[in-house]
């Protein structure tokens, strides 16, 4: 007999999975988890075979089977790699096949050049508020600004240096400009300030404070200690906390509501906001466009605007001073006789237009981002405030001043100067 005491209970081996075979550099684990390898291509897509056949038959397609067909698409757009092929953003290749095809074809005449140049702005903003209402992540602006920053600088290299008009300082300096304005950018792309999401236990809110929010969450302000009538902000008690969450009193259910994110599941401090296309929130958050910009790389940002005005209207006066000699660059830029007689002149006359086009649009960004800063607004409460009607509007709407967080242009300057730095604190902000 064997004791109790004695007995070891016995652990029952697990299954052993079977393991993956090691992929080689042109198979990979497409969306539905299955091993497909990048020879395939669209093969064995029911749904294009579905599509193919109903246009054929000129039946209309269902929009659920375009957009399957594009996820298929996008999802076997891959390249070789090692240990596994890698996945290819299908919002890149545009910009890298259809820029320089238009440009050259508008330097084949005047006239195509007008027609290319007015409609390439209408495309972006066209695919802008498409991606933008479909709340889409999108590399297609990110894709479209890095190679028209390499595209320019390669023709500049092919078609005017030779020319012998630009000497080795202004080519250094160009070049410097250059650089100066991918590291701007790398430094804007990095973590805006996101804010963390709290674990379960340390959640702002708790079930009485939830249960109030869902009953009153409808209700007016009125009634509740330091509410204002007026719409605005004031007086409210919300605290940065260093965890990237608030924690209100639990008498104020509207300001619940209005500061209780449910998507990240956490209470937002003072002008931070959710971004629809990140999918989180961001402290001070301004506005998203080829990147979220809020309290940490708003600087980065202005900084990457204003080495890239400066770097584009240097390489535009090289350009014309080199192409249309002996006149001043604005005269240059409107009458050039002759520009279109040499395909090299042309082409370059036609990316300082490009050029310009683009460093206008940029120039008008860092123009209402100036402004915005100077009266300490965000251009989400700009929106916010022409969407309800609220805060002064001067120049034709061009300023927009909430009033709210504007305290002087000195103190504005100094407090955007200090933003990203822990050790400053805003208690105007946080007591608003």
């Amino acid at each position: 007999m064997t004791h109790k005491g004695s007995m070891k209970p016995v652990k029952k081996k697990k299954a052993e999975e079977p393991e993956l075979e090691p992929l080689c550099c042109c198979e990979y684990i497409d969306r539905n988890g299955e091993k497909n390898h990048v020879a395939a291509c669209l093969c064995d897509c029911q749904d294009l075979d579905e599509g193919c056949d109903r246009w054929i038959t000129c039946k209309s397609l269902q929009p659920e089977t375009c957009e399957r067909i594009m996820d298929t698409i996008s999802d076997r757009l891959r390249i070789p790699w090692l240990r596994g092929a890698k996945k290819v953003n299908i919002s890149i290749i545009p910009p890298l096949v259809l820029l320089p095809v238009f440009l050259h074809v508008a330097s084949w005449h005047f006239l195509l050049g007008v027609v290319v140049l007015t409609s390439l702005p209408v495309l972006a903003l066209w695919y802008y508020y498409l991606t933008h209402r479909r709340k889409e992540q999108t590399l297609f602006f990110l894709s479209l600004g890095l190679f028209s920053l390499g595209y320019m600088y390669y023709v500049f290299l092919q078609e005017v240096v030779p020319k012998g008009r630009v000497g080795p300082v202004q080519l250094a300096v160009l070049t410097c400009g250059l650089f100066l304005i991918l590291l701007a950018l790398h430094r804007a792309k990095k973590n805006p300030g996101y804010l963390s999401i709290p674990a379960s236990s340390d959640r702002s809110l708790s079930s009485s404070q939830l249960e109030c929010l869902n009953r009153k969450g409808q209700e007016k302000t009125k009634g509740f200690p330091g509410a204002d009538t007026s719409g605005s902000l004031n007086n409210r008690t919300v605290k940065d906390d260093p965890k990237g969450f608030s924690r209100l009193p639990a008498g104020s259910p509207t300001k619940l509501k209005e500061d209780w994110c449910a998507k990240c599941q956490l209470v937002r401090p003072a002008r931070a906001w959710h971004c629809r296309i990140c999918g989180i929130c961001v402290r001070r958050m301004d506005h998203h466009c080829v990147c979220c910009v809020g309290e940490s790389n708003h600087q980065a940002f202005i900084l990457a605007l204003l080495i890239f005005l400066l770097t584009s209207v240097y390489g535009i006066t090289l350009t014309l001073d080199t192409i249309c000699r002996d006149r001043s660059v604005f005269t240059a830029l409107f009458y050039c006789p002759g520009v279109y007689a040499n395909y090299s002149s042309a082409l370059s006359f036609t990316c300082v237009w490009y050029s310009v086009i683009i460093t206008a649009g940029m120039a008008y960004i860092f123009l209402i981002q100036l402004i915005n800063i100077s009266y300490n607004v965000t251009e989400r409460e700009v929106q916010q405030a022409l969407r309800q009607k609220t805060g002064r509007r001067l120049l034709c709407g061009l300023i927009v001043d909430t009033g709210q967080y504007n305290r002087g242009f000195l103190r504005n300057w100094h407090q955007f100067s200090m933003l990203g730095t822990r050790a400053f604190h805003h208690p105007a902000e946080d007591i608003v």
